[in-house]
């Protein structure tokens, strides 16, 4: 089974409920065959913008395109999208074989060609001889390849995944990201995927866009989603970090009365944040030697946590602030004991301070 891609246009896409944006004016191009993940919070509109690409929810106001096509008005059985749900929604009372040829029933397919494009479906997810099987006889791991199976029968040339993964254990949960993954690059197609867990985000997307309240935060690659985010709700949202408050002095960061150095010389003076992520600190002794590529902060260790592949270390700074470590055992140092933190540069990363609310 193979089929071609289409690439996806937003423009200035707007919903409103009462006086709250679901949506606030979205640009946003999808490349064909490109696998994009709409990642955000609960409310943030991620789903909202999932469901005016399917036709299940008519924007207020502005375009979308399909390959060029206008999609707005087009109802949703005419767009020829393919659609796994979050509860799978499959029917009950039917077996295998008979969700996954649902679509191509609908579409007046013949019942020995449907038969046939059932079983290469299955094959494809892993479920080949399942056909005649109850959905209550399967697992949830089975249902959730049932459904995809289902939403791509029809050769749909882009794929709308609405958290897919979600109601699956934490361990089944990680080796379907890897098979759906894997199954999107043999067949080719736009994939639009939505989830609120970051994880999942960065394994199995080509770009990430991260939403709130209706808008586009950011949109780039897992690595500069994480790496380099764009404002501290990003960095929030995308893995854990720490802010700490710097003055730029002539392009000159300080934290308190320590200077610190950053792989791009900050053009904007004034207060900024420091944004550390704990996997990217070390612990060092106060008379161990850094490394001339890393910045280090004075700070005491207050607390160790075990967590089996590693240890979770609190730090405090001389003004009392808790600054979080992830890594190996810390050696000989005990809770009280004087340390420095040491960030490489290139990981000493600065945020626009952001007004308050």
């Amino acid at each position: 089974m193979s089929t071609a891609s289409l690439p996806i246009s937003i423009a200035q896409i707007t919903k409103t409920y009462g006086k709250t944006f679901a949506l606030d004016h979205v640009d946003l191009e999808v490349r064909s065959g490109e696998f994009l993940t709409l990642l955000g919070p609960s409310g943030s509109g991620k789903t909202t913008l999932l469901t005016v690409l399917a036709g299940f929810t008519r924007p207020d106001g502005g375009s979308l395109k399909f390959g060029g096509t206008e999609m707005v008005t087009v109802p949703p059985h005419k767009r020829n999208v393919g659609m796994v749900f979050q509860n799978y929604a499959l029917f009950p009372h039917m077996n295998v074989a008979d969700n996954v040829g649902f679509p191509l029933k609908l579409r007046g397919v013949k019942s020995a060609e449907i038969r046939q494009r059932c079983e290469r479906a299955l094959e494809m997810v892993r479920l080949g001889g399942y056909g005649t099987r109850g959905v209550d006889q399967l697992s949830g791991g089975q249902r959730q390849r049932v459904a995809l199976a289902r939403a791509m029968v029809f050769e749909p040339r882009i794929m709308l995944m609405d958290e897919p993964l979600s109601a699956l254990d934490k361990q089944l949960r990680e080796h379907m990201q890897i098979e759906l993954r894997q199954l999107h690059d043999k067949l080719g197609m736009t994939t639009v995927y939505v989830t609120h867990d970051q994880r999942e985000a960065l394994t199995m997307s080509d770009r990430i866009a991260v939403i709130n309240a209706g808008r586009i935060m950011q949109l780039d690659t897992p690595r500069a989603i994480y790496e380099r985010p764009k404002n501290r709700f990003v960095a929030e949202f995308i893995g854990e970090s720490t802010f700490l408050p710097v003055v730029v002095t002539g392009g000159q960061v300080h934290l308190g009365h320590q200077a610190l150095r950053t792989a791009v010389v900050p053009q904007t003076d004034g207060p900024q944040l420091l944004m550390l992520r704990p996997e990217r600190l070390r612990l060092m002794g106060v008379n161990a030697i850094a490394d001339t590529a890393c910045n280090t902060i004075d700070a005491t260790l207050v607390a160790t946590v075990y967590q089996g592949d590693s240890s979770l270390f609190q730090a405090a700074l001389p003004d009392g602030t808790l600054v979080s470590v992830r890594g190996s055992s810390s050696g000989s140092l005990a809770p009280g004991a004087p340390l420095r933190l040491s960030v490489a540069i290139e990981d000493t990363v600065l945020l626009a301070m952001e007004p308050a609310a």
